[in-house]
């Protein structure tokens, strides 16, 4: 009589409650939205200023990330301090998670450990690495491409197809990176090795964008961030040890710069900016959210030129306006093209099981 039984019945019934949430990538950020509250008051004076200082967070703190990776690397392996970092704030995210209800399954280990390999073990692994020897701007710069490469494989694997606006924001961020990438290849005291780190880590990050909607993660958006945290932690972690940086890690050569940078990048970068985005993302339009992506870089080529005496030339400052005009360009022509969606993209990968 019935055409399910009664446990797919429930299991349909999940399904289509996760479903009302909505997949959005914010800025290269994977976030599962939940539908927002409607509120017809007026927002009070308070939440106004709640408002404005979670913007501070994701625009300040966010962009002052690179310079303090390049404090904590110093005197810190890059994968120990990009281990310890995630293993910290991970680890407090899914204990937060866990007193709200979640409780992790098999599937989840799985998916983590993609993402998290893609994520963190390379996307971020590659940026502590490269920040030893690539400037603090130059590297956010750079980082700044991922929505480039976010554009480029969606349509490889024909989920989006590309606009002309957005072609002709790649063509300018090519010539963007071309600008900072050029004059490496000539410059004696340059490392060209840790630009190219900080590329592949860029492209790592976009392919974990991309592949997300196929891979089971956890519903509870907190967790979906914590997962893929603890396990790229781990393997950070793991591959400091097979690399041998823990052999060449002397506590008394750390110095206390390293550790107020570490310390950083845990309670501000990890936990305080991410909070902030995720509670701003219920409050406001992704669209304005997403404006951090624009500000990140250029707070971290003033903060590096401030404070670390990086150069600020006009090589640097052609190659910012270029790459932030790519990113102006691919997001205006992803509002062309998302009104006319590739009919082969299926319905189900718009709607549920995406994470940041």
């Amino acid at each position: 009589m019935f055409r399910h039984p009664p446990a797919q019945i429930l299991t349909l019934v999940r399904d289509r409650a996760f479903a009302e949430d909505k997949l959005r990538n914010i800025g290269g950020r994977p976030v599962l939205l939940s539908k927002p509250k409607t509120n017809s008051a007026p927002r009070s004076r308070s939440e106004s200023i709640k408002i404005a200082l979670a913007f501070v967070a994701i625009y300040l703190v966010w962009g002052s990330t690179y310079l303090a990776i390049r404090y904590a690397v110093e005197t810190i392996p890059p994968l120990v301090t990009a281990g310890i970092r995630h293993t910290m704030a991970g680890g407090i995210l899914l204990v937060w998670a866990y007193a709200r209800g979640y409780r992790p399954r098999r599937e989840h280990w799985g998916a983590g450990m993609i993402l998290g390999a893609l994520f963190f073990l390379i996307g971020h692994g590659t940026l502590h690495w490269a920040e030893q020897r690539v400037a603090s701007g130059l590297a956010a710069l750079l980082i700044a491409t991922e929505p480039m490469f976010i554009l480029v494989l969606a349509w490889a694997t024909s989920q989006q197809r590309i606009s002309r606006i957005s072609a002709a924001g790649l063509a300018v961020g090519v010539v963007g990176v071309a600008i900072l990438t050029g004059a490496e290849l000539s410059a004696k005291d340059a490392s060209l090795i840790g630009l190219v780190a900080v590329l592949v880590g860029s492209l790592s990050w976009a392919a974990g964008v991309v592949i997300s909607p196929k891979l089971k993660l956890p519903a509870d958006a907190l967790a979906r961030t914590a997962v893929p945290l603890v396990c790229g932690a781990v393997m950070l972690l793991l591959t400091a040890g097979i690399t041998g940086e823990f052999h060449g890690l002397h506590r008394d050569a750390i110095s206390l710069k390293s550790i107020f940078g570490l310390g950083y990048l845990i309670v501000f970068g990890s936990i305080v900016a991410f909070t902030a985005y995720t509670w701003l993302l219920q409050r406001c339009p992704p669209t304005l959210v997403a404006t951090h992506t624009y500000a990140n870089p250029v707070v971290a080529v003033l903060l590096g030129w401030l404070l670390a005496s990086e150069p600020l030339t006009s090589r640097v400052a052609l190659a910012s306006v270029a790459i932030l005009g790519a990113i102006v360009l691919i997001r205006r022509g992803e509002r062309d093209t998302g009104k006319h969606p590739v009919k082969s993209v299926p319905e189900e990968m718009e709607s549920t099981e995406q994470c940041a």
